[in-house]
């Protein structure tokens, strides 16, 4: 019994030092473990996220790509502290600053964080360049160059502040990975010297900076502004109306501290009295105030010091203290950098998946680039393929400027069309010669291009020339023609004289209206190359297998050269052909004006000048100012008419006062050419017989004035002087009248249509053809290959290779990072 007592293992166990932990214990051991490694791998993912990010942000600055990477764009009033702020963000002190304006451009800061960086290495991308120049170490040279590319900028663009930021990156052990874009402050009134524009230029800047949704909005105003009195909340609110995102920090905390003195006044300020909703957190922050020259250390211990003294106050300095489980994440510097880093890693790691398309999207962009390149470089050595391509893309313009001459919509008129006014001052051509009055033809507030442009262009034409009275004769002028037929001898002075006076007058007043209806639609037509061009580009991009023409300028410019060459040659073409139907019209041998229908037309006024030429003694009259007509009474007939015409003759008095009017108006060309054919007829005399001598239709007039028993009595004799002015000058006006009506409604539409319309839908491509690959093949290729062309398009091909290559990389980390998500 004793051995098995001893044996026994409650009698007998004796102490064990190394025992076996329980099952409880190796739980909590293997948990504290699986925390380890979670907290690890979670830095590692965190570290590899910045740095990935860090990198296609080197990548989008140095190449230009526009990523919608999140960043943080500080804004606020002008001395609310922003760049106070990013000094403390950064770690130490560099930031230019003014009694008045400290920013006014925006500075896109890059920080980079660098545990190898003991010292702040800061860079700052070249003006107008990719480029970043040398690392700079001390602060106040990088303050300087800050300040002198301001003030060079501005100086340059004659402006208080300018949109184009300066880009600063920044690499420091004491910084996190954050870009954050530094922005000018508002302000209420432009300084002096300043424009006055300038306080809504930065308003319209910053909304545009801030807009994107992928930045994030850092917005500082002082403690010392009441919430009900923010004078830039509702600028913010426009840009982001529910704060999504939107970080709010009041700075110049310590100011407003001194003012608490009861735990309720602290806690209504801190939760913004409602004015920013429930769930809107403010945060408050006090930075140190010393501006003096002292160490980076010293400067991040100050941060630090300052945070430690603003939670003592509140506290200890305030009854009752303050809310702390509510409002102390909120309080101080160190809470608002942790809360920016955190944030910014959310936004990194919900941005990642869309990241990674875009970067898929960007190579392969990228590599359709250097396919397009490498076409290029092996265009210059292919001359066979590249006439090919040129004329099937001069073919291509050619068709498309047909189509827009027949009548088409695409593009928008809205957008490519011009109104009258448009064209008048894009032509340069403001007005019609010899208008007074603006024309205004029907649909002149419309745009319009191609065929409907042209066609009212014509319309302009026919208002202008219709408008235009016939101008006014002197005595002089009158005197020297009808003196002058009449010393010739014959019985035709007084028609030959009205004619004569016509015909100067109609060339003299048509001749420039044809001349600037020319240039009107050389414009027109001219203007439809660009038009051409864009309907060119939507067509070739709905096929892959149709090279894009568009990097070839020297071609472009070309084929523009050509095609405006060819529509200058048909305008000048066209004068001439005009010009020979007004020379036509205007001659003395034309039977214009003694054709059958407008004798018969003007009635006693025929008669009249019957009258006159029957009188041999046409020298003998007074045409001077001191004749029988009362003065200002040139162009009217004598008061005292019954002494001019017997009786027997007053309805025919009556048409020559309807006669004398300056402006007849213009029949219309519908009407048959022989409406007066039954009273030709009855004289027997004026039969229609197609072109005639002039003197042998005269003697027939003349014969006409003897059948109808006039003859000149004297008081004709006495009235004579004084009514010859005035009816020449009204029979010349209707004569102008009908070299006016058949250039206009007969010769001139059917010359300018055929002579600008037809050779355009007919001969244009010949003639681009013949100019422009009609050529040797070195002529040819001087279009495309200018010296040192193929040298640039190697250097844009190794360019492209370097933003493939970094692009790629980037890609492969990307691709990593979202296998982790």
């Amino acid at each position: 019994m004793a051995t098995n007592a001893l044996l026994s293992p409650a009698a007998g166990r004796t102490p064990n030092p190394k025992a076996t932990p329980s099952p409880s214990a190796r739980r909590t051991v293997a948990d504290s473990a699986s925390a380890a490694a979670a907290a690890a791998a979670a830095a590692s993912d965190t570290k590899a996220r910045f740095e990935a990010y860090n990198r296609l942000q080197a990548a989008a600055v140095a190449f230009g790509e526009k990523l919608p990477i999140p960043e943080i764009v500080a804004i606020g009033g002008q001395s609310d502290g922003k760049s106070s702020l990013l000094e403390a963000l950064l770690g130490f002190r560099f930031n230019v600053r003014e009694v008045e304006m400290g920013t006014r451009r925006p500075l896109v800061l890059q920080m980079v964080h660098d545990p190898t960086a003991l010292d702040p290495r800061c860079r700052f991308q070249e003006e107008d360049s990719e480029e970043y120049g040398h690392p700079m170490v001390q602060a106040a040279a990088i303050a300087d160059l800050i300040k002198q590319r301001t003030e060079s900028h501005l100086r340059t663009i004659k402006a208080a502040v300018s949109p184009k930021p300066i880009v600063m990156r920044a690499e420091y052990a004491h910084c996190p990975n954050l870009t954050i874009i530094d922005t000018p402050g508002f302000v209420l009134k432009a300084k002096k010297g300043e424009p006055e524009r300038t306080p809504e230029e930065i308003l319209s800047m910053v909304k545009t900076l801030a807009s994107p949704p992928h930045r994030l909005i850092l917005f500082l105003q002082q403690s010392s502004v009441e919430w009900c009195s923010s004078l830039w909340l509702d600028a913010i609110r426009e840009i982001d109306p529910t704060f999504r995102r939107t970080m709010i920090v009041i700075s110049k905390f310590d100011n407003r501290l001194k003012e608490f003195t009861e735990r309720w006044e602290v806690d209504s300020y801190l939760s913004a009295s409602g004015y920013l909703g429930d769930n809107i957190h403010p945060f408050f922050v006090a930075l140190p105030k010393d501006r003096g020259t002292i160490s980076n250390d010293e400067f991040r211990r100050q941060i630090c010091q300052v945070d430690i003294d603003v939670l003592r106050h509140l506290r200890d300095g305030v009854k009752g203290g303050f809310n702390e489980d509510k409002f102390a994440p909120y309080i101080g510097f160190s809470c608002l950098r942790k809360y920016l880093e955190s944030e910014l890693q959310k936004r990194y790691k919900e941005a990642a998946p869309a990241t990674l398309a875009l970067l898929e999207q960007r190579c392969s962009d990228v590599s359709m680039d250097l396919s397009r390149l490498d076409s290029k470089l092996q265009a210059t050595s292919d001359v066979s393929q590249l006439r090919r391509s040129a004329m099937l893309h001069a073919a291509s313009i050619c068709t498309h400027l047909r189509a827009l001459l027949d009548g088409a919509a695409d593009p928008a008129p809205e957008v490519w069309g011009k109104t009258t006014e448009e064209e008048q001052i894009h032509s340069g051509i403001n007005s019609w010669p010899g208008t007074s009055v603006p024309v205004k033809p029907p649909n002149s507030s419309l745009k319009l291009y191609g065929g409907a442009a042209f066609e009212r262009v014509m319309h302009e034409f026919r208002c202008a020339t219709y408008s235009m009275e016939c101008p006014q004769v002197s005595r002089e002028k009158v005197a020297n023609i009808l003196l002058a037929h009449a010393g010739r001898g014959g019985s035709s002075g007084m028609t030959e004289a009205a004619a004569e006076i016509a015909r100067a007058a109609a060339r003299s007043w048509l001749a420039p209206l044809t001349e600037t209806a020319c240039d009107r639609l050389a414009f027109v037509l001219q203007s439809l190359f660009d038009l051409a061009m864009e309907r060119s580009r939507t067509d070739d991009s709905r096929y892959q297998n149709v090279e894009n023409m568009d990097g070839y300028v020297g071609f472009l410019a070309a084929l523009r050269c050509s095609y405006y060459k060819f529509v200058k040659d048909l305008s000048k073409q066209c004068k001439q052909i005009v010009r020979h139907h007004l020379d036509s019209v205007t001659s003395p041998y034309s039977h214009i004006c003694y054709e059958s229908d407008f004798l018969g037309g003007v009635g006693s006024v025929a008669n009249t000048l019957h009258r006159f030429n029957q009188f041999t003694g046409v020298a003998s009259f007074d045409l001077s100012d001191s004749g029988s007509l009362e003065e200002g009474q040139e162009n009217l007939p004598p008061r005292d008419e019954q002494h001019m015409t017997p009786p027997a003759k007053a309805n025919e008095r009556e048409v020559l006062k309807e006669s004398q009017l300056t402006v007849p108006e213009t029949p219309s060309p519908d009407l048959p050419a022989d409406i007066h054919g039954g009273k030709k007829k009855d004289h027997g005399n004026m039969n229609d017989g197609g072109a005639r001598k002039r003197h042998a239709r005269m003697a027939a007039y003349a014969n006409r004035g003897h059948h109808n028993n006039v003859t000149v009595g004297g008081d004709d004799l006495v009235s004579r002087s004084g009514s010859s002015y005035s009816s020449i000058c009204s029979i010349s006006a209707q004569y102008f009248a009908k070299m006016r009506e058949v250039l206009i409604e007969r010769n001139v539409p059917s010359a300018l249509n055929s002579g600008f319309l037809t050779p355009c839908r007919e001969r244009l491509f010949l003639a681009l053809g013949f100019e422009l690959f009609a050529v040797n093949d070195e002529k040819f290729m001087d279009m495309f290959v200018s010296p040192g062309a193929v040298d640039c398009i190697q250097n844009e091909r190794q360019s492209l290779l370097k933003r493939q290559k970094i692009l790629l990389s980037c890609l492969s980390e990307f691709k990593n990072i979202s296998r982790t998500l």
